[in-house]
């Protein structure tokens, strides 16, 4: 399925014909469905780099630069590429300006909504975590933005992290939005927590929060709550949807891509699968037998519209489109804009505090270390007079350009979670390795069903290669501490932030970033600590 460049030429066109170039779509079918994900809680447009390096089997999502623009046919130079891939990033983002924000996203639902009255607007989740208010509101500024934006269904990830009591006061507080999440249940009678799916006009839409959740955060702020894909319920539910006279069946998903291409193979009935977590920006649907698997990217760079087609026989055409939400062409709805500002303004001081100013492009999103990542890093080992750092392979933050200064809002963008704490220990060389062995696995395991994590743990003082399609235990070799080789016995000492273990003490990461900032003043270019890549050879997710 092609999708043609917008022209360079476009955006130098009267505003009004650009955008209609853009976000023209003519109405199709009789079933709508508008489709957002992994905002993290960024109300205001954004830079956001995508990745440079996506290593998988070479198919849609893992395909990065060039080979996706040449798999999509989406012209080089072009707006379309600047949304969906990283190349010539800064000039491309200064040329373009930033994506996303709720003001302009409600603009466009409004206008997609004027030709598709009875369109559904569904929301992925990673919603209400990743900035400094949403961390502050626990979420509730959020809410206040799906509400307005028109959300109707919506399932969860980071949204956990809050806690199970938050979580269910905060369920209560998105009314009319419904919270769908059929794969969490009672630890003890495996009740369901959550309502898993709504019928509406035909329509079956089910829930899947993040089924790793106990895996990837503190396990003891839902102690009571199991996840897990559910597989075998889920064919269930599609069944009991179908006899209660769905038409079509819609899963909206946290899974992730690659775990959901795997489940489309195996569920039965699922028409389309609305899917989120890995942030993958997919210009058109993976066709999986009769399934559609789609995925939304991130930060509000995108929004998904799926045109269905539905007869007494059920689903019979579609069309799609990945509509990149550029600020520039589409003016701020006057009803959200006020709201963020109100939301805003009792926080405005904190959030604009300048720390330093960054003289090079800031940024995390890939496999392995970015220059964001570098800096965190470099903090962690200076103010905690360490030898080796490890910072988390979270997918989430915002992007900075050479010449930006760095604000309080900005550190809390690639901070702000419910376990801040920094934290040192004392490690061996053999037990460092086993831990790169493990988040190695949880990254490129073959299976994705045991695929359970963000990004490759990002490490500073240590180098290191890795080998993707090696076996668990044969991945990290040539470990290395400021050149020497590490030793499997010797003891190093280790800096990290974000622990999940229970009762975790140290003080927040964002404050220990934040001393190192304001001593720098200014920050330099980082030269990336990256592994060396073994046996991947002319893999389209490297960039």
């Amino acid at each position: 399925m092609a999708l043609a460049g917008v022209s360079a030429a476009s955006l130098r066109l009267p505003e009004a014909r650009a955008a209609d170039e853009l976000y023209e779509l003519a109405p199709f079918g009789n079933v709508s469905l508008v489709h957002i994900t992994d905002v993290h809680a960024q109300l205001l447009p954004v830079h956001f780099r995508e990745p440079s390096v996506n290593i998988g089997d070479g198919r849609p999502p893992h395909l990065v630069g060039e080979a996706l623009l040449s798999h999509y046919g989406i012209a080089p130079g072009t707006a379309r590429a600047h949304a969906f891939t990283h190349l010539d990033f800064e000039s491309a983002a200064r040329r373009y300006g930033r994506m996303g924000g709720y003001a302009h996203l409600a603009t466009l639902v409004k206008r997609l909504r004027a030709s598709r009255p009875h369109a559904l607007l569904l929301d992925g989740g990673d919603s209400w975590q990743g900035s400094a208010t949403a961390l502050w509101t626990q979420g509730a500024d959020m809410i206040g933005a799906q509400r307005r934006l028109g959300v109707e269904y919506m399932t969860a990830h980071w949204e956990f992290t809050y806690g199970a009591e938050r979580m269910l006061q905060a369920v209560k507080e998105l009314a009319p939005i419904q919270f769908l999440a059929q794969n969490v249940r009672t630890v003890d009678f495996e009740d369901p927590v959550f309502t898993p799916y709504a019928l509406h006009e035909g329509v079956a839409i089910i829930g899947q929060a993040f089924p790793y959740t106990p895996i990837a955060h503190p396990r003891h702020r839902f102690p009571d709550w199991s996840f897990g894909i559910q597989e075998a319920r889920l064919q269930k539910l599609v069944e009991e949807t179908r006899a209660k006279g769905a038409k079509a069946v819609v899963l909206l998903s946290h899974n992730g891509m690659d775990v959901d291409l795997k489940l489309a193979a195996r569920v039965r009935g699922i028409d389309a699968i609305l899917g989120g977590h890995t942030h993958d920006g997919v210009p058109a649907p993976v066709v999986v037998g009769r399934t559609l698997v789609t995925n939304a990217g991130s930060h509000g760079k995108f929004l998904g519209v799926l045109d269905l087609q539905v007869d007494a026989t059920g689903v019979r055409d579609y069309r799609y489109r990945l509509l990149p939400v550029f600020a520039n062409l589409l003016p701020a709805d006057a009803e959200m804009a006020a709201y963020i500002e109100s939301a805003r303004r009792p926080y405005a001081a904190r959030l604009g505090e300048k720390l330093a100013v960054t003289e090079a492009l800031l940024y995390r999103r890939g496999n392995f270390n970015g220059t964001m990542d570098e800096l965190i890093l470099r903090a962690l080992l200076a103010e905690k007079d360490a030898e080796i750092a490890f910072s988390p392979g979270f997918r989430w933050g915002t992007t900075l350009l050479p010449g930006d200064s760095i604000t309080r809002e900005d550190l809390l963008a690639q901070t702000a979670i419910t376990y801040p704490q920094s934290t040192t220990s004392e490690l061996t060389g053999a037990e460092i390795k086993t831990l790169l062995e493990d988040v190695a696995d949880n990254l490129f395991n073959p299976d994705p069903y045991l695929q359970q994590g963000g990004d490759m743990v990002r490490v500073g003082g240590l180098s290191y290669a890795i080998a993707p399609r090696a076996k668990i235990g044969a991945r990290i070799s040539e470990l290395r501490q400021r050149g020497k080789p590490l030793g499997a016995d010797q003891r190093y000492k280790v800096a990290g932030w974000a622990p999940v273990r229970e009762g975790a003490s140290g003080e927040p990461v964002w404050d220990v970033v934040e001393r190192h900032l304001r001593a720098l003043k200014s920050v330099p270019p980082l030269e990336v600590n990256r592994p060396r890549l073994v046996g991947v050879g002319r893999n389209p997710g490297l960039g």
